[in-house]
């Protein structure tokens, strides 16, 4: 784990001057879960990307995971690529992958939640190949397909940005599009992040998905004029903002949880009724 604070249309952006949000995490009853009109639990689902590598990803994805359990809702993180495994106790883990799974609350194999564990912290197609394997997205989808039966809530982690190859044809963005989950960005917020949070955008909308929203993570505590650049993109991505999570002295999800509000994404459970 890095300790950074990694209808298909789209939705308007929101206003350009945004304050920081602060809220308190719902603990809601079971009876409270948003659900169907047959009165089954309304599912959640979503795709959590970034325009790098080390800009809060894991971060943002399982402060969603806390929110969702703190709900009451059954909720798997999947992380389907983790490069950079040490063995422990005999077994693989990724300290990705650990966050996920700390912060959900339906534990599955890992074997089912991150198909691909490779040992080498590099870029997925090269750390495949050193250990002679090919990443293919048929296992990715069978095991998104039993955490989603196993669940009320999946959120699933890329890896690196948005388009890092898992093969010479395969790379996260096919497998975002394969998947077709409402996409959340994470823009990490350090020089250069307009340009690449736009692109990424653009490729996103490129594949006909829905971006759901994006978070502003604080990458760099001493960027220059962070606010005017949250403006800039705010008045440039055709999403709404989620969030704004700064520099954490202690990353955890309980405390990222803290800056995001998603209640206004299709699936996330309601609030009604909370006193």
């Amino acid at each position: 784990m890095k300790n950074l604070n990694e209808t298909d249309d789209p939705i308007a952006a929101p206003p350009p001057v945004l304050p920081e949000v602060e809220l308190d995490e719902p603990t809601l009853e079971p009876e409270l879960e948003a659900r169907t009109n047959d009165g089954a639990p309304m599912r959640f689902a979503c795709f959590v990307t970034g325009t790098d590598t080390e800009i809060g990803k894991t971060l943002v994805s399982s402060a969603i995971l806390h929110k969702l359990t703190a709900s009451g809702v059954r909720a798997c993180g999947m992380k389907p690529v983790a490069a950079g495994a040490e063995l422990r106790d005999g077994e693989l883990h990724n300290d990705d992958a650990d966050m996920l799974i700390a912060a959900g609350n339906v534990h599955l194999p890992a074997s089912i939640t991150t198909p691909y564990m490779l040992r080498e912290p590099a870029a997925p197609h090269i750390a495949a190949a050193l250990e002679n394997v090919t990443i293919e997205s048929a296992p990715i989808i069978a095991a998104f397909a039993e955490i989603q039966a196993a669940s009320d809530a999946v959120v699933v982690e890329g890896v690196g940005g948005f388009r890092v190859p898992f093969n010479d044809n395969f790379d996260s963005a096919d497998l975002a599009a394969q998947l077709n989950l409402p996409v959340i960005l994470v823009v990490g917020m350090r020089l250069g992040c307009i340009s690449h949070a736009l692109l990424t955008v653009e490729a996103i909308v490129a594949r006909g998905l829905v971006l759901a929203g994006w978070v502003a993570n604080t990458a760099d505590p001493d960027m220059s004029f962070e606010q005017e650049n949250i403006e800039a993109l705010a008045q440039r991505i055709p999403a709404p903002l989620l969030g704004r999570v700064p520099r954490l002295q202690t990353p955890t999800a309980a405390a990222a949880a803290e800056f995001i509000d998603l209640a206004g994404l299709p699936g996330w459970p309601s609030t009604r009724g909370k006193s």
